[in-house]
């Protein structure tokens, strides 16, 4: 699995399409417009706000709510918008939202192009999820968190997510593409099979007479997501190996609703959208959660978050054409999907055409950083691929297992995990749950 190969059956690589845009005129880096709305039970919900956050240390503003343009003509500039939905307490959602955009910045080598830097980023996602909670137990606190995590950079979007917490875009035409996943236990029976293969215990509480109630836990702990960050009373099946799509809006734009579970717990995907229609950022935010609120009452904390990326000075919010509104998941296609007559017809030039560059879902930690090297120059060479520590040649255990660290179709053999890395790797698949046996 490459981070730069073709958009999954639609033979379009990431670096053609960024070249298509040369080709024809230079397109301008997009509006970003935001707005952010909560109501709160627990106070285990909070957000990151960053519209301007410089690529190399994470360190950016705009963190406050309200509406908000930037990200304008700056390419060292990204944006980064986050749900932390905590839970038994909201330590590891307040050490996530300080911690993990730069130690996901980190996890890129300097100096890439900005093709290089697009393709990197979901290999360093999942770094960065990782090494957070891996210093997150650290802390021995008992707490978890979800997170949906959105990187904007220039047209191309990347989600990355843990838990239930949802993100979804609406192109300008209307069409829907959801871009996270979902890790309820409930919802996910892929998980499932993984959760008890590692080595946990998948149900539902028992009451008298040996009936189930509830939503599908895992045990101990009793948890009903299969992963998130923290929870290290769970176990470590409980994995922050985060799904990962990446997508590129044509410069028409779009409208991006990122929500806690405690606004779809309420309302579906379809609903949410219709009742911001028109309204401009902030205001859509603000309507989503008292709507949420109204229909199932203030059961859970409710946090959304409404981002426009939008053409350079267009002030006014995405519009929906009539009749549209297709509902379009891109969720799991399968590489062999091959585009339909109609896609094929229209081309890549319609000003609505969302391409997909990237997605994976896998909990497996050696599939997600099994990226060639050099290419892309994806790896800082001895470093950690996880937590960055720095190793001499040799030190390091290679993500392949039982493969020679030298080959011919692979002489570098990395990526290389250190032994605190390596044993979290263990963990997360099981492993070190057999030793034990």
């Amino acid at each position: 699995m490459e981070v730069h190969a073709d958009v999954d059956g639609s033979g379009v690589p990431l670096a053609v399409l960024l070249k298509r845009e040369l080709c024809n005129q230079k397109v301008e880096r997009p509006d970003i417009l935001f707005g952010e709305a909560n109501k709160s039970k627990k106070g285990e919900d909070f957000t990151l706000l960053l519209p301007r956050c410089h690529r190399t240390t994470g360190e950016g503003g705009g963190s406050g709510g309200g509406e908000n343009a930037g990200g304008g003509d700056d390419d060292d500039t990204i944006s980064v918008f986050a749900i932390f939905d905590g839970h038994n307490g909201s330590l590891a959602a307040i050490y996530t939202r300080e911690n993990l955009i730069n130690n996901v910045l980190a996890a890129i080598p300097p100096n890439l192009t900005s093709e290089e830097w697009t393709a990197a980023l979901p290999r360093a996602l999942v770094a960065g999820f990782v090494k957070t909670d891996k210093d997150f137990q650290t802390k021995a606190a008992r707490s978890g968190t979800t997170v949906t995590f959105v990187i904007i950079d220039g047209w191309v979007v990347t989600v990355a997510s843990v838990g239930d917490s949802r993100c979804i875009l609406e192109s300008a035409e209307g069409s829907v593409y959801f871009l996270s996943a979902d890790h309820r236990l409930d919802a996910n029976e892929e998980e499932v099979e993984r959760v008890t293969a590692s080595g946990g215990e998948v149900g539902r509480i028992n009451i008298a007479g040996g009936a189930g109630i509830g939503p599908l836990r895992c045990w101990p702990g009793g948890l009903c997501l299969s992963r998130s960050i923290g929870d290290i009373d769970v176990g470590e099946f409980i994995v922050p190996v985060p799904h990962v799509k990446q997508v590129k809006l044509s410069n028409a734009g779009g409208r991006l609703v990122i929500a806690s579970d405690g606004v779809w717990d309420a309302l579906c995907f379809q609903e949410a959208l219709n009742y911001i229609r028109g309204l401009p950022a902030e205001a859509a935010a603000n309507r989503i959660v008292k709507e949420a609120v109204t229909s199932k009452g203030l059961r859970d904390d409710t946090t959304c978050i409404v981002v426009d990326i939008l053409p350079p000075e267009k002030l006014s919010p995405p519009l929906k054409r009539p009749g549209k509104g297709v509902i379009k998941t891109l969720f799991r296609r399968r590489p062999s999907d091959e585009m339909s007559e109609d896609q094929m017809d229209r081309g890549c030039l319609e000003p609505d055409v969302v391409e997909e560059i990237y997605e994976e879902g896998s909990a497996m930690l050696a599939r997600r950083l099994n990226i060639n090297y050099p290419s892309g120059n994806m790896f800082k060479l001895h470093d950690c691929a996880v937590c960055q520590l720095e190793m001499k040649p040799g030190e390091g255990t290679s993500v392949h297992g039982n493969m020679p660290k030298h080959s011919r179709v692979d002489p570098w053999g990395g990526p290389f995990l250190c032994s605190s890395c390596q044993l979290k790797k263990e963990a997360m698949e099981g492993k070190l749950h057999s030793r034990t046996e």
